[in-house]
């Protein structure tokens, strides 16, 4: 069993795992953290980014101004953003033959994949997992196509090149691998793939393993998967959570006797409190729009959103918030605020029975009602006429490259007044921000990651008890920033096995049972002895029949009679005889019971030898020898088959026949 890990991220992981004769791809996250390197896209013409200054080297030597701009002491990529993708060189993608998603961040690298790699196995993912997996698609290419770059910048790439550039465009790895974004048509062709599944349904691939979702308890529709054959059983355990957020609860009993966990998706911000962070938000929210300032929120189209429109809903009244506007502006706006209502049966418990009152599971349906949140695809048309300040608006993408949010970061980011609250963990919110700088607005990091921290994660492995665990390298020591926080990692015994891009890894365990069955009218035929209370053994002779990597041994079929004919016979070769099994032994030859029953036969002149496995008897007069061991006796004589014979007998009476 081997595991290959082709990406980098660990909250963005793509491993492939091969177990009994299967290829399984495990998510397929896509590294978005590459667009920090890249100039943001804006909406309208910028005066501002229009006329920054291309680079070139101290020395003259290296001219990339069309390529790279200065802003603010850094040096960005003037082209499309560019993601960096899952390996593709270290195994032959076209053999895997599933593909299991865990959560709608987790599968956005997968056009990559089945698009160009020659792939044609089956995806399987849950339904709120598909379709909200679909929007975040569809708003990424929606990003990219509204603004589209002319030229492609590609010479900064060269090695050469790239070692002399500054940092942290110098220290940017797997830089040939980053690719543009995929079109929609793309993005449909590999959905087409997608095979729904309900959490704890089995689904049996090839005959050779079984796979199953749990609910992770992180968002809506968010699996762990359990990989398991009749005698071995692997967990796969990412993006998880235990707080109690809008989806169902993380499920752990089902992990329990696993022989390998591969744990990843941990939170990224271990030392912040969900709770605290979300307090921290409506505060300053709140203090942004008493002064009259607006608040700017860059985040995904769903997930944690849904948590702080809730957050606010229940903020507003008592912070006397009551008249101003709420706007979420995302091509995907209205579908993602949509479908976290109707997708009922993977909410928790507490939201799913409001749906039988009837009434909507979660508040912004009614902030939308009564039009304190308004929604629009983008800032064009409705938004433009409608829009009143001050006022908080939410919008993407969270790194600031791409999306309307770019188009706020000019218009507010020159008056102290306005606030940037950053509630996505996925990026830098320094290095975010770097291509504005100077920036009058204020600026507050509240990263809200519901993800397992380190302690959870001891606790759960501690109920669980897997064999083994296998993590990135990431989470085997501190972080760089704070390398002396021992309690940022995991520690366990024995320690975890950890794993990094382009690593394979052999997993610590063999398999040594497959399962057989036995037809009704062969098990009939069974004689079985017994070798010890309580134990039967019964020989087999059988013929073992295998397809689709299920096992059944048969009855040897009997030779058909041959049809009597008048005609001269000819020669035929006959099938071959089914000759009954020999008898097989069982038991230990007890030394001084056989040196009296040798003794009894005559045989008095015996030598005995002790060795490692046994021992050795030297029949001095008769010249022969028997060496006496655990699994075998072994009988020596030159040219005297009676004495051979009547030594063989001898052993035959302290052993079991069946």
């Amino acid at each position: 069993m081997k595991l290959y890990c082709l990406s980098g991220h660990p909250t963005l992981p793509c491993n492939v795992l091969k177990f009994k004769s299967t290829t399984i791809m495990l998510d397929c996250g896509l590294d978005t953290t590459s667009v920090l390197q890249f100039l943001p896209l804006p909406l309208v013409h910028s005066q501002r980014l229009s006329k920054l200054p291309g680079w070139v080297s101290k020395d003259g030597a290296i001219n990339l101004e069309k390529e790279l701009k200065e802003c603010a002491g850094r040096v960005f990529v003037d082209s499309q953003p560019e993601f960096c993708l899952p390996e593709k060189e270290l195994l032959d993608l076209s053999t895997i033959d599933v593909i299991l998603i865990s959560n709608y961040h987790c599968m956005m690298a997968l056009p990559y994949i089945t698009e160009h790699t020659g792939f044609t196995g089956t995806v399987y993912a849950t339904e709120p997992t598909l379709q909200i997996g679909r929007l975040l698609m569809e708003e990424l290419v929606n990003f990219m196509e509204r603004v589209p770059k002319a030229h492609s910048a590609t010479c900064w790439k060269n090695k050469e090149i790239q070692r002399l550039l500054p940092s942290p465009l110098k220290d940017a790895q797997d830089v040939w691998a980053w690719k543009r974004c995929y079109s929609m048509q793309e993005v449909n062709s590999a959905l087409s793939r997608v095979q729904l599944v309900g959490y704890s349904q089995k689904v049996e691939l090839f005959g050779a393993v079984q796979v199953t979702p749990l609910s992770s308890g992180y968002s809506l529709g968010s699996s762990n998967w359990i990989i398991q054959s009749h005698y071995e059983k692997v967990s796969y355990v990412s993006g998880s959570s235990l707080l109690t957020t809008h989806p169902q609860p993380m499920d752990q009993s089902s992990l329990k006797n696993s022989d390998v966990l591969i744990l990843t998706g941990l939170t990224q911000i271990p030392t912040a409190n969900p709770d605290g962070m979300l307090g921290e938000f409506c505060s300053n929210l709140a203090m942004t729009i008493r002064a009259g300032g607006n608040v700017l929120v860059p985040c995904h189209s769903s997930g944690v959103i849904y948590d702080l429109l809730e957050c606010l809903y229940q903020f507003m009244d008592s912070a006397n918030l009551g008249t101003a506007p709420f706007y979420f502006i995302s091509p995907v706006a209205n579908s993602s605020l949509e479908f976290s209502q109707i997708f009922a049966e993977w909410l928790c418990q507490n939201k799913q029975s409001k749906v039988y009152l009837p009434e909507p599971p979660f508040p912004h349906a009614e902030l939308v009602q009564t039009n304190k949140l308004k929604h629009y695809p983008s800032i064009h048309g409705d938004f433009s006429s409608e829009f009143r300040q001050p006022c908080v608006v939410f919008t993407g993408h969270p790194s600031l490259r791409f999306g309307d949010v770019v188009h706020f970061m000019e218009l507010w980011g020159k008056s102290g007044l306005n606030t940037i609250i950053f509630t996505e963990p996925d990026f830098s919110y320094l290095d975010a921000l770097a291509p504005y700088q100077p920036l009058a607005m204020k600026c507050v990091y509240c990263p809200i990651d519901t993800r397992l921290n380190f302690h959870q994660v001891s606790k759960l492995l501690k109920e669980v008890q897997p064999l083994h665990v296998v993590c990135p390298e990431q989470y085997t020591q501190p972080p760089p920033s704070q390398s002396h926080r021992s309690d940022l990692m995991l520690e366990l015994q024995p320690p975890p096995m950890s794993y990094r891009r382009c690593g394979v890894l052999g997993l610590p365990f063999r398999r040594r049972y497959e399962r057989i069955q036995i037809l009704p009218e062969l098990a009939k035929s069974l004689v079985p002895s017994e070798i010890k209370p309580g134990i039967s053994v019964a020989t087999v002779s059988a013929v073992l029949h295998s397809k689709d990597n299920k096992h059944v041994l048969q009855p040897v079929p009997k030779p058909a009679p041959a049809p009597p004919t008048k005609k001269r016979k000819r020669v035929q070769e006959e099938p071959p005889e089914c000759l009954a099994p020999k008898p097989l032994l069982s038991g230990a030859v007890p030394l001084e019971a056989f040196l009296a029953a040798l003794h009894k036969h005559g045989i008095v002149e015996v030598k005995v030898e002790e060795t490692p496995d046994g021992h050795i008897l030297h029949l001095q007069a008769e010249d022969a020898l028997i060496q006496l061991e655990e699994d075998g006796t072994h009988i020596v004589c030159d040219n005297n088959e009676p004495l051979r014979t009547a030594l063989r007998d001898l052993v035959l009476r302290f052993l079991q026949k069946f």
